[in-house]
Parts: C-alpha cells; sequence; structure tokens
C-alpha cells in the first residue's frame, strides 16, 4: 500500500440476487461470491465499500435474495469492524425497498440510497453526499473522501423532454452539492447508467433511460474527481481511456454471453491529493459454475454439434448438482428437424455439464447461411425489442420517440411496482 494512500475502497455492482439463469436458480453462485468478498474486504483491509446498483434483479426479490443481502451486511460488519458500505439503488431495484431499512442501516453505517431523496420538493442532497472515513483500528477514523451516492435516476427523478440534459443537469446540481461539502477532500461519483464509450452485454441489460437516450457521455464526469463508480453495465470495463472511470460489472455471468467475461471487483486507493485520481486494481472473481458454449464461437451444423458433446467430460458420482456446468449449445440447421431436443437430451444424458440452452440459426430457403441470423428466443428480448420489431413488421420505419418515451415510462413503473 502505497504512503500516500488516504483510504482504501472496494467497488462492486449488479449483483442482480434472486436471477435465474434459463430458469435455474443462481443461489449457490451468489453465496460463494459473498463469501469470497467478505474474505477480500478483510484481506485488502477495505476502509469503504461501494455497491453502484442493481442489488436484486426485480423489484420484488424473493426471501432468499433478501436473505443473502442482509447475510453479506452483517458478516462483513463482524469480519470487518469499522467498515462502511454505501448503496445505491439500479435499475431493476425497487427504491422503496431499498430504502426502507434505512435507519437501521444508517445505524450499522450502511447508506443507502434507494431513489433520489427529496424533502419539500427538494433533493436532500446531505443524504447524497456521504463523508467516506477510513477505518482505525476497528472504528471509524477520520474523513477522507466524499462520495456522490448517485443512484439509477428515473423519468420522476429528472423530468424534461430531454432526459440526456436533464440527467446532466441533476449531476451538476450534485456536484456543485458534493464539492461544497467536501472541504478540498478527494471526491468520488457513482452512476447507474450507461455512459457512451463503453461495451454492453448482449441480451442481459435494459435500456435504462426514455425515448431512445439510452447513453450519456464521460464528459458527464469531471477530470478532477477521484473515482467514478459505475453500474449497469455488465462487463468490468473502464470508460473513456480514463482507468478511474469503470464499470465493476456482475460478479457472475448473468447471460451465456458473459461466459468469457473475467467478472471482478475494484479495488480503489484514494491518495491525499484533491482533484488526483485513485489507483485502481482489479481483484477477479472465482466462477463456482463454468459456462459451456459448444461451438464455443458462433454456430455449427448438428452432427458437428453432437460431435462436441461426446467429447464432454462425464457426470461424477460426486459431482454437486447444483454446481454442474451450463451447457448452450448454438446449432445452424438448413432444414426442418422434427427431433433436434431429443437428439441433443440423448447426446448430453450422463454429461457434466447440464444442457440450459438451445440457439437455432436458420439457412436454406436460397439465401446464404452466412446472412441467416442467429435465433433468438422471446424470453431473450428486452420489452422494447419487441415494441420495436412488431413496429417494423405492422408499419413502415421506427416507431416515434414520444411512444418509445410512453413504453419505457409504463416498463419502468412496472418494474417499480413489482407487477412484471
Amino acid at each position: 500500500m502505497l504512503s500516500d494512500v488516504r483510504m482504501r475502497l472496494l467497488h462492486t455492482s449488479d449483483w442482480h440476487l434472486g436471477h435465474q439463469l434459463h430458469g435455474v436458480a443462481r443461489e449457490r453462485e451468489h453465496a460463494a461470491f459473498l463469501r469470497w468478498l467478505v474474505d477480500a474486504c478483510e484481506a485488502e483491509k477495505i476502509d469503504a465499500i461501494l455497491h453502484t446498483g442493481d442489488v436484486f434483479d426485480g423489484a420484488n426479490p424473493p426471501a432468499s435474495a433478501q436473505a443473502a443481502y442482509y447475510g453479506f451486511l452483517a458478516e462483513v460488519a463482524e469480519r470487518v469492524p469499522g467498515v462502511q458500505v454505501v448503496i445505491v439503488g439500479g435499475n431493476h431495484d425497487s427504491p422503496a425497498r431499498l430504502d426502507a431499512p434505512a435507519p437501521l442501516l444508517d445505524r450499522l453505517r450502511v447508506r443507502v440510497i434507494g431513489a433520489l431523496p427529496r424533502t419539500a420538493d427538494r433533493v436532500d442532497w446531505d443524504r447524497v453526499v456521504v463523508p467516506l472515513h477510513r477505518r482505525v483500528r476497528g472504528k471509524p477514523g477520520p474523513v477522507a473522501a466524499h462520495v456522490l451516492a448517485m443512484p439509477f435516476l428515473r423519468v420522476g427523478d429528472v423530468g424534461g423532454e430531454d432526459l440526456g440534459a436533464s440527467v446532466r443537469a441533476v449531476y451538476a446540481d450534485g456536484l456543485a452539492a458534493a464539492r461544497a461539502r467536501a472541504g478540498g477532500l478527494p471526491l468520488v461519483v457513482t452512476g447507474h447508467l450507461h455512459v457512451t464509450g463503453s461495451e454492453p452485454s448482449i441480451l442481459s441489460e435494459r435500456r435504462i433511460l426514455a425515448g431512445g437516450a439510452e447513453a450519456i457521455g464521460v464528459d458527464l464526469f469531471p477530470p478532477d474527481l477521484a473515482y467514478v463508480a459505475l453500474g449497469h453495465l455488465h462487463k468490468a470495463q473502464r470508460v473513456g481511456g480514463r482507468d478511474h472511470v469503470r464499470y465493476a460489472g456482475s460478479p457472475i455471468p448473468l447471460a451465456m454471453a458473459e461466459a468469457d467475461y473475467a467478472h471482478q471487483v475494484a479495488i480503489v486507493d484514494v491518495g491525499d491529493a484533491a482533484g488526483a485520481p485513485a489507483a485502481v486494481r482489479t481483484l477477479v472473481v472465482p466462477r463456482a459454475v463454468p459456462l459451456v458454449r459448444v461451438p464455443r464461437r458462433g454456430h455449427a451444423p448438428l452432427d458437428d454439434v453432437l460431435n462436441e458433446i461426446m467429447a464432454l467430460p462425464p457426470l461424477g458420482l460426486d459431482d454437486d448438482p447444483e454446481l454442474r456446468p451450463y451447457l448452450e449449445v448454438r446449432i445452424r440447421l438448413d432444414k426442418p428437424t422434427p427431433n433436434l431436443r431429443a437428439r441433443l437430451d440423448q447426446a448430453v444424458d450422463g454429461k457434466q455439464p447440464r444442457l440450459v440452452a438451445i440457439t437455432v440459426e436458420r439457412g436454406g430457403g436460397g439465401a446464404a447461411l452466412g446472412d441467416a441470423a442467429p435465433g433468438v428466443s422471446l424470453a431473450d428480448l428486452e420489452p422494447r425489442d419487441v415494441l420495436v420489431q412488431r413496429w417494423r413488421r405492422d408499419h413502415d420505419g421506427e416507431p416515434p420517440a414520444a411512444l418509445l418515451a410512453a413504453f419505457d415510462e409504463l416498463v419502468a413503473r412496472v418494474q417499480r411496482e413489482g407487477v412484471a
């Protein structure tokens, strides 16, 4: 640890507790990650943990997901005395559910900002700007930095027809409030949004601003910030070539397309000098359940896929059934194959990986196989994608922006109320 380091943060995000992968619950994987995370916080002597949204996979998470969340908070408080935790809500989270236990969690040094808090129609920046204390012999020490704990901003939080400009205005107000309170100490900012220049994960992230304005430029964040902790995108990455502006990514793969991601958390060493970027390194999260794709790249004829399946390792007598690898097969077909599922089930019988997904790319009909689009099931599409595809089928051109904005707000309301 460098001599000029003032404090050490751990940035994690997008846990999606309660998630299912093609109908398979992920409880064991999340439990393994949370145990590992507590160990990492203890070993790294973490002063504060930043969680940048999507604690849960949905607005009404199962009891097991809530138990995992509160169990982690209790365990890390016991194992890392004096640690501070700051959690902001994501677009998958219910703000009310996250905020409800705030009076209790505040006493445990856990600050949760599910939604942008307001008093008398004004943002309560005193709650959003959080002093971060360095731990001293297991107890809170002096304030070493401040964090502008900005949650996911919903349409009701920003208003206005130009949502991108409205988001920028809210951040500008928040940064002004944070600078006024920081007193020259380093400043950290969180965000749960899509920043341009970053790489989204296919089929596992929702658009989160209405009317087509899904991304905000990285210039939203001034260069003098010590660190920008981002959530929403599942691939861990820095943004805009700035090492101290980054997505922590999800700790486990949330779609088979994320099989090759190095899921991780970020260790952030904040120095003494205000305006200087923090030093960042990453810890790769061990994967409790492997993901296997056959073939690994692209699609292949059925016979080739069956041959690859036959080469997979057999199921052992001592293999934990809940920790068997997930298997996706990706097949290219040029004619109907009525017994496809039966042949695949027969091939995987007795194999260690369990078949959870079949993706079919169809050729034939006079078109080149290379021009055929991969088959995507309805369950893999976001509601907005279904609307757009239906509109293109029934009308000329793209859906009007006003229609998309109204639809996105309706979907967001349903997600908040947990109806979906």
